[in-house]
């Protein structure tokens, strides 16, 4: 492949172009050339209007349910959906059926993946089935390709069996990735315990249960003296205790939901089910300080949280709707839309590089005879997600036909492309 990107604003704070725009060529999945004006007759030439280009975009937190759930979503669904938000590299989670916890299952997800434009990485399953009894085996899985290590929807329990996995993962400097949720406490609850709880007459789930077990957790890594990153964080406090532990030295991150940030329980008034998710919306206060994380710094990273649902565990009573929306192809629209002040600098930290840092991915710089792996994507302009548009195998999102700021215009990534639009043409 040789392509030519025309007249393209270089965000990478690591490059030597940062900020300026240039032409750049691509060929045999190299950038071989960056220049003021490029002439390639022999290139498929890319523009687009108020174009910018960073390293490609990371997600740290997805379901692609292959193998067992395919009638919700497959590998290849999956990173369709994610090249067309954005993102060249996935992190997915091992809750499938069989779950990924052998060695033989991460090599059946980089196999399954590898012809891909997408790297779609597997998180191993801490603990064997993802039930939370006892540890699988986590050094085997890192062998074998394994990105880093979690429970996925299943977050672990028991704190002895957490700081066992922690002090495993610190042997070879493996990261163990937690959503935050307590099942013990409010383990019936539907949606946020508040006011709109109480007026929608459905049993709350207490931030409580969020916040122990953010405390608990940051105890733990800080004792271990490993690596943990929260995912799915959503209360005020929450957000408090990760930057208390920052500032006290121990090795934790956090990433935080584009819907947590957009949405609060106050939109559930009409019990929609694409705004079930796990964990729930919480108040107004709270999102307003999810959205001072993402302003000061706090918030390593935006995780997708794309979670397919089918048509039947969606479309029913709230009660028996099931947990979880699609957001790889909105992730950077909604932040985008909330956020236009933001910088790009910031933007691209919290979509590709603080992502790479935390979990030791290899840096992707916008440099001569470095590897294209590409994110194109322009802040200005409108993209709705519509059912036509959409790549994934459900349409559980509660951004159907929202209209959003900002493009993403392609991915360039394993000396392959993928554009949104027909922006790219021969000479």
């Amino acid at each position: 492949m040789k392509l030519l990107l025309k007249h393209f604003t270089v965000a990478d704070k690591h490059s030597p172009f940062n900020g300026s725009t240039k032409d750049i060529l691509i060929s045999a999945g190299k950038i071989v050339s960056i220049e003021d004006t490029i002439a390639a007759d022999d290139a498929e030439i890319v523009e687009a209007k108020n174009a910018s280009i960073s390293p490609g975009w990371v997600d740290v937190f997805a379901h692609f349910n292959d193998p067992g759930f395919e009638y919700k979503e497959t590998i290849e669904s999956g990173a369709a959906a994610a090249a067309a938000g954005g993102f060249t590299t996935v992190f997915v989670l091992p809750n499938t059926s069989p779950v990924i916890g052998t060695k033989s299952m991460i090599e059946y997800v980089l196999k399954k993946a590898e012809r891909g434009i997408v790297n779609v990485l597997p998180l191993g399953a801490v603990t064997k089935n993802a039930e939370g009894k006892e540890l699988a085996e986590m050094y085997d899985m890192r062998s074998s390709g394994a990105v880093a290590f979690s429970d996925g929807i299943y977050p672990i329990q028991t704190p002895g069996l957490l700081l066992k996995g922690l002090q495993y993962v610190k042997a070879f400097n493996g990261t163990i990735i937690q959503l935050p949720i307590d099942r013990s406490i409010g383990k019936l609850g539907l949606m946020n315990e508040g006011i709109t709880s109480t007026q929608l007459g459905l049993p709350g789930l207490p931030s409580i249960a969020e916040e122990l077990i953010i405390s608990r957790d940051i105890e733990l890594t800080k004792y271990t003296e490993s690596r943990l990153h929260i995912t799915g964080l959503s209360t005020q406090k929450s957000l408090e205790l990760v930057r208390q532990a920052k500032l006290d030295g121990v090795n934790v991150s956090c990433s935080v939901t584009p819907y947590h940030l957009f949405y609060c329980d106050e939109d559930l008034i009409k019990y929609d089910t694409n705004l079930k998710v796990d964990p729930p919306l919480r108040s107004r206060k709270d999102m307003m300080a999810m959205r001072d994380g993402i302003a000061d710094g706090t918030i390593d990273c935006i995780a997708s949280h794309h979670l397919p649902q089918d048509w039947d565990h969606k479309v029913c009573e709230f009660e028996y709707a099931h947990n979880g929306m699609i957001g790889l192809q909105t992730a950077f629209n909604v932040v985008n839309h909330l956020f236009p002040t933001l910088s790009t600098e910031r933007l691209i930290d919290l979509f590709a590089n603080n992502a790479r840092s935390v979990f030791s991915l290899t840096t992707s710089v916008i440099e001569l005879n470095a590897n294209a792996d590409l994110t194109l994507f322009s802040r200005s302009g409108h993209s709705t997600l519509s059912k036509e548009s959409n790549k994934s195998s459900s349409n559980n999102s509660a951004f159907m036909q929202h209209q959003l700021n900002g493009e993403v215009i392609g991915v360039i990534n394993k000396d392959k492309v993928y554009l949104t639009k027909t922006q790219q043409h021969e000479k």
